[in-house]
């Protein structure tokens, strides 16, 4: 996948998981990352439960899974 495609399914994840968790996003530079990495922990967490989803839309639910995931853990570590 093309960095470009990265950057786009890690900004529609972000937004998504932003919209899901705080009813908002955190700016374009902002959801790129948090998709990212939510993309990142979406695959890891998709492997161990022996999941695999492929192509454009199978990216994006695993990134957006993943960027949930990973805003619930920051809302939880910030609470503490």
């Amino acid at each position: 996948m093309g960095f470009i495609a990265w950057l786009i399914i890690g900004g529609l994840a972000g937004w998504i998981a932003g919209n899901i968790m705080r009813g908002g996003g955190f700016g374009i530079l902002g959801n790129i990352g948090v998709g990212i990495v939510g993309a990142l922990l979406g695959g890891f967490m998709f492997s161990l439960l022996g999941l695999q989803a492929g192509g454009f839309i199978g990216s994006l639910v695993t990134a957006t899974v993943g960027a949930v995931v990973l805003l619930w853990i920051i809302s939880k570590v910030k609470k503490a």
